[in-house]
């Protein structure tokens, strides 16, 4: 297995170019040496404030900069790390949550094997391929996949991502709605296209490599929630997506999967072996 902290983050920084924070707020209980060693971990300055809305007063911004993760209480089960724009008060933070409504409705009442990514992954009958996900994001498809049964690596290259991942695996396998699939889920933290390289040269068995590379969405676009925009700001899209096909199609026994909006080109041009197409993105297919 490989080592896994030996592939750098991209450490994202605040516009007084210092580490982003992770800030905890007195009235949340949370364990404190877990946050310390959350930030530690993932190249993350850690403080504390009194609560939630010392973050949104004038003085916040020119110190932490516009974003920052935070403790945030939850309806249910411990507290969460989230994303927080701290010149938008009314704008909830933004946290993995592996346990939430949406994701286990879906899992119950969506399409399950006949849902597009499963078909285009290659789950079929007691088939479960091993994934990696060299672009896991906030781990939405890669729980899906889990839910289907696929036991799934998740690559991540930005540290805050990592850290919102992390706490995300910590509360879904102390969730038992959630534990059983967040079992089949661990997080690698590193560029994709060195971990891709790593993981080929450990000889790790991969039947399928997952890609779904941020790409810039119209500006009209009504369909991106707030929360995701926020995001999507603050990392940009992934311009260096098309460096990703050649290690993922090294690595794969079986086949490589890359989700694209329905109008983006081709990764690298290159024509799919086989496509699946929804009405506002498609799964390009190859092997």
């Amino acid at each position: 297995m490989p080592d896994e902290n030996n592939i750098p983050l991209r450490l994202l920084v605040n516009a007084q170019q210092q580490p982003l924070s992770l800030i905890k707020f007195n009235d949340v209980l949370v364990e404190v040496d877990y946050l310390k060693v959350l930030a530690s971990t993932y190249g993350l300055e850690f403080t504390g404030l009194p609560k939630l809305a010392s973050i949104y007063e004038s003085s916040a911004q020119a110190t932490f900069g516009q974003h920052a993760l935070v403790t945030i209480d939850q309806e249910s089960g411990p507290p969460a790390v989230g994303l927080a724009d701290l010149s938008d008060p009314k704008l909830h933070p933004l946290c993995v949550d592996f346990a939430a409504d949406a994701l286990l409705y879906r899992k119950d009442k969506g399409g399950g094997k006949n849902e597009a990514i499963a078909k285009a992954v290659g789950v079929k009958g007691q088939y479960y391929p091993t994934v990696v996900d060299a672009t896991a994001g906030l781990g939405t498809d890669s729980f899906m996949l889990a839910a289907l049964g696929c036991e799934v690596t998740m690559l991540e290259r930005t540290n805050l991502v990592c850290a919102l991942l992390h706490d995300g695996l910590v509360r879904g396998r102390a969730n038992p709605q959630s534990v059983d699939i967040v079992q089949r889920m661990r997080l690698l933290a590193g560029s994709a296209v060195a971990r891709l390289a790593q993981l080929r040269e450990a000889n790790m068995s991969v039947d399928v490599v997952y890609l779904d590379p941020m790409f810039p969405h119209k500006k009209k676009s009504a369909a991106v929630k707030k929360p995701m925009k926020m995001f999507q700001a603050l990392l940009g899209h992934d311009e260096d997506a098309d460096d990703l096909l050649t290690p993922a199609l090294a690595l794969a026994n079986k086949r490589v999967v890359v989700k694209r909006p329905s109008s983006a080109p081709f990764l690298q041009d290159k024509t799919p072996s086989m496509q699946i197409k929804g009405k506002k993105h498609r799964f390009d297919v190859y092997w």
